[in-house]
């Protein structure tokens, strides 16, 4: 198959459903050799992406259970050889999240412990197979972390656990680039804004709530997954070959604005 990743193999946590759906089945259709990780019933994705000739896999993985994830990249590696691309996507956004005197504890230890404690354990057990397969195709390997533009900037809608662990990505990611560049891994951190997807659609359940967020965001609407994809794929390929440790955000212009435009959304 050709396109922009093939012959590679690439892994995706939380790729069952939401965003990390559209980048399986996006990166399936790029050629990718795909494994979806997910805690949930990957079938459908699987399914769909095997339809439509791509080729994939599915393993059951808890992110933030280190047996999980070891088990889950031995598989991809059993499976399909080698290790090209890990895009560590899955993450949760807790309603109870707020500010730090509200916020529950089990809601920061949860929140870490997915969107922090997950991406390390991938890196760890991913870092070995993908300088290995560096090695082989005399390519670098790609990693994606999925931060947010909120590693960023801060807001007076408050969601400090969630705030916390993007920050946190945004960190690491810039370490492991420094880390492992010279071996052959490149690491950067996909920082997106508001995407709609059915998270984001639940946890801005009214007018009110969306509003609040629209007025800030200079084109004057949200996100859609594939415009977060098409970052994720550029990361993943050759064409970011030369490009580690960075932080590429898509978010409509949010963190480049201080005061935003008047009247409708340009479409």
């Amino acid at each position: 198959m050709t396109g922009r990743l093939a012959g590679k193999v690439a892994f995706i946590t939380g790729g069952a459903s939401g965003l990390g759906r559209v980048g399986a089945e996006r990166f399936a259709a790029e050629g990718a050799r795909v494994v979806i990780a997910d805690i949930g019933d990957a079938s459908d994705a699987l399914g769909a992406i095997e339809r439509s000739g791509g080729t994939a896999a599915a393993v059951r993985c808890d992110v933030g259970n280190e047996s999980s994830v070891r088990a889950a990249i031995e598989f991809a590696v059993q499976t399909f050889g080698d290790l090209h691309v890990l895009y560590n996507n899955a993450g949760v956004m807790l309603s109870a999240d707020d500010d730090p005197v509200n916020t529950p504890d089990d809601v920061i230890q949860t929140t870490l412990d997915i969107n922090v404690k997950g991406v390390l354990l991938a890196c760890r057990h991913a870092i070995p197979h993908m300088i290995e397969t560096a090695k082989k195709s005399g390519e670098t390997s790609s990693i994606v972390n999925v931060a947010s533009f909120v590693a960023h900037l801060g807001a007076a809608t408050p969601q400090i656990a969630y705030t916390a662990s993007k920050g946190a990505v945004l960190a690491m990611t810039r370490e492991m680039a420094a880390v492992y560049a010279r071996r052959g891994v490149r690491a950067n951190a996909l920082c997106p804004g508001p995407v709609m997807t059915p998270l984001l659609a639940k946890f801005l359940s009214d007018d009110a709530k969306r509003e609040r967020r629209l007025v800030h965001i200079p084109m004057g609407r949200f996100g859609e997954p594939q415009e977060i994809v098409n970052g994720a794929l550029f990361l993943a390929s050759n064409e970011s070959s030369w490009m580690t440790g960075q932080s590429l955000i898509i978010d409509g212009g949010i963190t480049s604005a201080y005061v935003t435009p008047e009247g409708p959304a340009w479409s």
